[in-house]
């Protein structure tokens, strides 16, 4: 029987969000039936590690969106590469694929990972966002949302059809809290005693970094047993070390560069915490969940449908340092709660959000698409 060919579309090689769904994606998709073929639009780690699979990859470099430059080579690539579907994941993957999926009449598959405009934009660009997010998905076959937010907001903003959710999910082979991992309290010399919070996230204005420096100001007040290691790089990274050079605190603060061993850091952390302004379905409070932390997040978008409050996670009004501090302190300081907390969260994951359930369903998609 003939395989299925993907090329599955991300903005770039580095490792992020989407690029961590897409590595799962083409790791755990059936190659009995399906052959996936990637491309990114840049070099990375993401890249290395999924021809480390046996998976083609190709890089066709740009950093724009609407390239008209790239166009001509994406479609050469579907061309030599025999496609039958072409999935683009986000945006601006979507805005240097969806010509050549057109002109090559193929199936187009759009996964929205959060969508490209959100309130912190200025009116026009958000009005010119949301134009081409309404264009973007008249184009495509299907648009699969990851959170039933993102879905309801294109319905609501321009009457989006052909959607369907699909969660987000994670290797909890992977993010697996029962493994061994290297000792990241020694390696930063963080005392087995104190209570360790991590941020793994881009330091810029979506993750917010500095609600959660200025709540850790409050913290320390209360109590010095109490650290925060931030990991990750970001436009905002050398105005959140400044931050906390100001409130003295660069003793409870560990800043870190973006690095690929998450698992050991998460497995090293007692809270994990996102303080978002906007997200889709965040893979990382997912991979926090599968490894057992207590999570404390913005009830922004896809993380509400993620945490019920008091019951695997905490949050906290987006902004509001004095609430974030506050859960903090009751994590801290209450050890029933924060085991809970981590029970219920591993079992959130489990039930819910595994890359086999979410595998599958693209899958079974991906099927219907061919079949129609």
């Amino acid at each position: 029987m003939k395989k299925i060919r993907i090329l599955e579309g991300i903005r770039q090689g580095k490792i992020g969000g989407g690029e961590t769904h897409v590595l799962e994606l083409v790791k755990n998709i059936d190659r009995s039936v399906f052959e996936p073929v990637v491309l990114s639009f840049t070099p990375g780690p993401m890249v290395d590690e999924i021809r480390g699979l046996g998976v083609e990859v190709f890089v066709i470099e740009t950093e724009k969106g609407f390239d008209r430059k790239v166009w001509k080579k994406v479609t050469q690539l579907i061309k030599d590469q025999y496609i039958d579907i072409v999935h683009a994941h986000g945006t601006r993957a979507n805005s240097n694929m969806f010509y050549s999926a057109r002109m090559q009449k193929l199936p187009l598959v759009y996964t929205i990972h959060g969508w490209s405009f959100h309130q912190d934009q200025k009116p026009l660009v958000r009005k010119l966002r949301i134009l081409s997010e309404r264009f973007f998905t008249s184009m495509a076959a299907s648009n699969i949302c990851v959170s039933v937010s993102n879905q309801s907001d294109g319905i609501r903003g321009w009457n989006m059809k052909r959607s369907l959710v699909i969660y987000n999910g994670i290797n909890t082979e992977k993010f697996n809290p029962g493994a061994v991992y290297p000792d990241i309290r020694k390696e930063f010399n963080i005392p087995a005693g104190k209570t360790l919070i991590t941020y793994i996230a881009r330091i810029t204005t979506q993750k917010d970094p500095f609600t959660l420096i200025r709540a850790m100001k409050t913290v320390i007040s209360k109590t010095s047993d109490v650290m925060l290691l931030m990991v990750g790089d970001g436009d905002l990274k050398a105005e959140a070390v400044k931050l906390a050079e100001k409130e003295n605190l660069t003793s409870n603060i560990i800043f870190e560069n973006f690095r690929q061993d998450i698992p050991a850091i998460l497995n090293a952390a007692d809270i994990y915490c996102l303080p978002s302004l906007w997200e889709g379905l965040p893979i990382g409070v997912l991979e926090a969940m599968s490894m057992g932390k207590a999570v404390i997040a913005t009830p922004v978008d896809g993380t509400r449908e993620i945490i019920s409050h008091n019951s695997n996670g905490l949050l906290f009004r987006e902004r509001d340092d004095n609430m974030l501090a506050a859960a903090i302190l009751s994590v801290h300081n209450d050890k029933d709660l924060c085991r809970r907390l981590s029970e219920n969260a591993i079992t959130a994951i489990h039930e819910k959000f595994t890359v086999n359930t979410m595998v599958k369903k693209i899958e079974e998609h991906y099927k219907e698409l061919i079949l129609k």
